[in-house]
Formats: C-alpha cells, structure tokens, sequence
C-alpha cells in the first residue's frame, strides 16, 4: 500500500529526502511507518497553550504504540485576551487564514500521511479545522482543554469577570485593591479561559463536529483526562490512515448540522457565527450565517456556562460533556446520528459505546426542561442588517430582548471605550461602532472591553451595542455583532447618524432602523469612497481579499 509519505522516503531517488531525516534521528523503521504530522502551536503567550509541549509527547506516545512516526512542527497563535482593545487584535481573526496556510504549507511540502492538530484557543482552532478540510488528508485535532475558574470571596470566576471588574472600578462600585483581587485571582493556569467563551466553544463544537474525541472540549488542562485524550488522539490518528478517513468524509452537511445544534444547545459564543460557516466554505459547502436561524428556534438552550450563567465548563465535563447534550438532544431527534467520527464510529454508535448520558442535570438542563426553549443564539435581519446580525440571546436580560432608542454613532472600538469610561452614554442610546468589519477594522476586533465595561457599570441593561464587527465570547448583554453588508462594503450600518431610532427586537428577530428604504440609499450614495484604514502588511492585503462577516469572514474563490 503506497502512502503519501512514499514522496519523500520510497526509492533509491530519494536517498537525499532520507538523508536529511537520518540527521533528524529517524531509523529505517521510523521512516517504513506512516508519518504523522503534529500540527502543534504551543508558545509561552498564551495560558491555553503554554502546556502543549507536554501534550505533544503523550501524542506522540500514541503514534508510536499505533505503529507510526510523529513529525512535530509549530504555527502560530495570538491571545485574544492580551490583544484585547488596542492594534493587536486586528490581527486575531486574520491569523485564522494564516494558520491554515502554514499547516497546508507543511503538510504538502513534507507530505504527511495524516495530521494532529493541536490548539487551545479562538482563532488557532479553526485555522487548524480549516487547514484539515483544504487539504482532505486523514486528521485529527485535540485541545490543550480548559482553565479551572479561579476563585474570588468564595465564588468561581474567569476572565469575564476581570474585565468587568475594570468597569466597577471606573465607576467607584469597587476599590484598586479589590480590582486587584480579580486579577490575580480569576486565571489559575494553564487552559483557555474558563467559561464558554470562543475558545472552548470551538472546542467542544470540534467534537459535535466528530473531529475530535469524546471530551476533548471540557476535560480541563490540567486533569489527567487530558493526558489520556492525547495519547489516545495519537493513536486514532494512525487508524485513520490505516483507514483513509478523511475529514471532507466526516464534515459533511450532517455533521454540521450537529455542530450548529450543540452550539444552540451551549449558549455558544457569537464568533462561531464566523467559523462554521468558514469552515463548511472551505470544505466545499455552502453555510451562510442566515442558515443558522432555523437552529435558534428549534433546539433549546441546556447550559447556563458563563458568561451567561454561574457554571464554568469544568462543570460541564463533569456533568457529561458534548456526549451529555448530544445525548439529549438526540431524544428529541435534533440531531443526526448517521456521519461518522474520528472516534472509529457513527455519531450513533459513538454515543452507544460511552454510554452517554446527563450526569448532573443542574448543569445540562434536560430536553423537556431547558434553560430556554429557544437556542442560546439569535440571527437578527432586518433595513439595518439585510444578510444579518447575531446575538447571544442566552446572555441578554429580559428587559433589554426588546429595545428602542437613539443611535450614538462611533466609527472605532477606541472612541466608544473612552466615551464609556468618560461616562458619556446616556440610558437608552443604543451605541453604534461601525467600520470594524473584516474590511473596515480591518480584521473585525473583538470588543471585550466595552461590553465589559458596560456590564461592570451595572449599563448592559440599559444601553444596547450593535456593530459590524464582532464580540468576545465573554461578551454580554444586547450585544448583537456581525451585522453585515459591513460599513465598508456599503452597509445600511454607514448610513446612520446620531439620533437615528434604532428598534431590536430578539424574539422576533429584527433589527431596524427607523428609516426609508429611500433615504438609506440616499445617504449611502452620498458617502465618500471607503478609505482603507491600513495601506501596507498582512492586513492590507487580508481587507482586499476578505469577505463579510455573513459568509465567514473568509478569502473568497
């Protein structure tokens, strides 16, 4: 049987390629096995990744017991959270896009037989996903896993409640010692941060998705489960060469469906808007953000996972994981259980073979009693968002799933966040920062730090925020992101001006702008050309080629 490998270790023509292997250390039997690539980006930056080169070696351990040869090689990965609210984090989701393109480089210009992939966080995981589903050879990703919450007067906390504290601070509710309290408290160590925020979103979706292994996204970094999830990764990666599984074989338009249920199910974060939608374009189906709407009304909300409730997701393992909700969504048959798994078998069978079921139903809310009958996540369109926007409903106060009020507009993350800690916005507005889109920002930031500021200024119940950028997971309140067209592709958005009402309405779906269809391209004809704000660099050449965030944000055929 001929492998992809053979390119660079079969033939007496090859005797140059096996040359420089030999100085890598490899034998002749190393170099006979099938050739596993460890996609690995382990850095000192990030907490959800500072650890991965101790997961690497429990990988490789499991290839090796398989019967194959690891081949480790890094890429790339940027801390949201330390790029948060300045130039760094135009950069995060463009370095999804450059992620991807560094593991395809690899894997073709040293031609693996199969893949590891191993990320923690945001934006690396998706690349990683997508890289995978461009190259279609067998892989397989594990997550570096959760942070435990830390822990401040007793109660469990994450970083959520750090950037909120910055706001509480700023408005006299708490003093400097105190501030100091959260932040040298609510991160204990290694993971991604603890609450269902991106990063663990993705990864526990990775898994409804069947890239990955039962639990890969909640068995927390620093349980030996993790350990065990890497050996065992290493060796299925083997099997699926053994195979020929393919991840285009198991992201199919059914697993997909799979992933948008259990992103509905958890309350996910609004970012995954973003990368399903990407990752279904580069695996070759079509998935817009509108295709998610039929979930938010369907599949109910079973998780209360800050930062839309008390637990964390170490709760979430404990009570059963991805295979708890899968489970109890399957009782109400909202999901499929035909597409196979990187586990070896059928969603179905998979599901079967561990047993799966709810352990703690304070966590996961059963089928016929859920948080909300609803999803966690809400399409809006409407005048001021023809191909849409999205919010985390599940994370919004009763009060404010309706609202109207006057537009306050601002055209950068910067100008908002210093009107909101100059206390400059007034109860009612509903603040508008646009131009902060894939093209506009350009690299559509998160906005953590105004959204915090605002719940920690006790104003998330007060004021709505909308924007054609986009939010952290942490993120809560009448935060509704993505609107798309974006400013800089000519959006409704860049007609508004202050005092313009704005009318959100949640349950019904609709964002609108109190304004004629006529006098919204009126005031779009009028505006002057879109000035890039950024002219030389990645960045540049990322906002020529990016499309809105309604398709994924993704660099168009």
């Amino acid at each position: 049987m001929s492998k992809r490998s053979d390119l660079m270790t079969k033939g007496p023509e090859r005797a140059p390629h096996r040359s420089l292997l030999r100085a890598d250390g490899f034998t002749d039997w190393e170099l006979e096995r099938p050739m596993i690539g460890i996609a690995n980006s382990f850095n000192e930056i990030i907490p959800g990744h500072m650890h991965l080169d101790k997961l690497v070696d429990a990988v490789k351990a499991g290839i090796y017991a398989a019967g194959g040869t690891p081949l480790v090689f890094n890429t790339i990965g940027i801390c949201d959270g330390i790029a948060m609210n300045h130039d760094g984090m135009k950069y995060s989701l463009p370095s999804r896009e450059l992620i991807a393109d560094t593991v395809e480089t690899m894997a073709v210009a040293h031609p693996f037989d199969g893949l590891v992939l191993l990320a923690s966080c945001d934006k690396i995981i998706p690349g990683m996903l997508i890289a995978a589903a461009r190259l279609n050879i067998p892989a397989i990703f594990l997550s570096g896993g959760p942070m435990l919450p830390g822990k401040v007067q007793g109660k469990d906390t994450g970083l959520d409640k750090v950037f909120e504290a910055v706001g509480r601070f700023k408005s006299g509710k708490i003093s400097e010692e105190e501030l100091d309290t959260f932040e040298c408290a609510a991160c204990p160590g290694a993971g991604s941060c603890s609450g269902m925020f991106t990063a663990n979103t993705m990864s526990n979706l990775s898994e409804a998705l069947g890239m990955s292994l039962p639990f890969n996204g909640s068995a927390p970094a620093v349980f030996s489960e993790r350990i065990w999830l890497a050996k065992e990764t290493g060796y299925k990666a083997v099997e699926l060469v053994k195979k020929d599984l393919k991840p285009r074989d198991i992201m199919t338009a059914d697993a997909f469906h799979n992933a948008i249920a259990a992103d509905m199910a958890l309350g996910g974060s609004t970012n995954t808007a973003l990368h399903i939608p990407a990752l279904a374009y580069y695996a070759g189906l079509d998935l817009t953000l509108r295709d998610l709407d039929p979930f938010t009304a369907k599949v109910p909300h079973l998780t209360s996972i800050a930062p839309a409730g008390p637990h964390h997701v170490v709760d979430l393992f404990y009570a059963g994981g991805i295979p708890a909700i899968l489970a109890e969504l399957n009782k109400a048959r909202l999901i499929k259980t035909n597409p196979p798994t990187v586990y070896g078998k059928s969603v179905g069978d998979m599901l079967t073979d561990i047993n799966a079921g709810v352990k703690d139903y304070t966590v996961i809310r059963s089928i016929e009693k859920p948080v909300h009958r609803g999803g966690g996540l809400a399409i809006l369109s409407g005048n001021l968002a023809p191909d849409g926007a999205i919010v985390k409903q599940a994370a919004v106060s009763e009060e404010m799933l309706t609202h109207a009020g006057p537009a306050r507009i601002f055209n950068s993350e910067e100008d908002v966040f210093e009107a909101i800690m100059d206390a400059q916005i007034k109860k009612g507005e509903v603040i508008v920062v646009r131009y902060e889109g894939p093209k506009g920002g350009p690299g559509m930031r998160e906005m953590l730090s105004p959204t915090s500021a605002l719940a920690g200024m006790g104003m998330d119940k007060q004021v709505a925020l909308i924007t054609d950028g986009r939010f952290s997971g942490a993120s809560r309140g009448a935060a509704i992101g993505h609107v798309s067209p974006e400013a800089a592709a000519g959006g409704p958005i860049a007609a508004l001006r202050d005092g313009d009402i704005i009318e959100i309405d949640i349950p019904q779906k609709r964002l609108n702008v109190q304004l004629t269809e006529d006098e919204i391209r009126k005031r779009i004809a009028a505006l002057p050309e879109f000035e890039p704000k950024v002219k030389s660099g990645y960045l540049a050449r990322y906002a020529q080629m990016v499309s809105s965030a309604d398709t994924g944000a993704v660099f168009e055929r």
